[in-house]
């Protein structure tokens, strides 16, 4: 059997759970097709580059499958006829990666930085000491007055 890497988008109008009963409803073709799915990462809800059908966001999932060809092309099949499913790619891979994807590494290290707490937070609003602006000071008229004047 083949080793394959499979990514496919979702409307962003349907939940997280709707998204878990997709991957379910695939992952049932490719097991009656006599195929498996390995690793599966839900990268969430994420913008897109450009609107696809109206929608400015997606999720995307990321499903690892060892199965024959007629399995994955009935699964490809059934997402062109399903309206959720915006975008698809499989990828013949020689072999699957058993750590987490380049998407994930990069949320976890997101996330690790925003908790270690960021420049912003340091500096007190990021502006620093902004001094005494001279709240006191008179600024003239205003514009409704400006006009009454005239």
């Amino acid at each position: 059997m083949a080793l394959y890497e499979h990514v496919f988008l979702a409307r962003q109008d349907i939940s997280a759970q709707q998204v878990e009963q997709l991957i379910e409803q695939f992952k049932a073709i490719i097991t009656e097709g006599g195929g498996t799915i390995g690793k599966i990462e839900n990268w969430g809800l994420r913008t897109l580059a450009y609107r696809v059908n109206k929608n400015r966001k997606a999720h995307y999932t990321l499903m690892n499958i060892d199965a024959p060809h007629p399995a994955v092309a009935e699964m490809e099949r059934q997402m062109r006829l399903n309206e959720d499913v915006l975008r698809f790619l499989t990828l013949r891979v020689d072999e699957h990666e058993e750590e987490q994807s380049a998407m994930m590494q990069k949320r976890d290290r997101d996330d690790r930085r925003r908790g270690r707490g960021d420049r912003f937070e340091r500096d007190g609003g990021g502006r620093g000491d902004r001094g005494d602006r001279g709240g006191d000071r008179e600024r003239g008229p205003r514009r409704q007055e400006r006009e009454n004047e005239e």
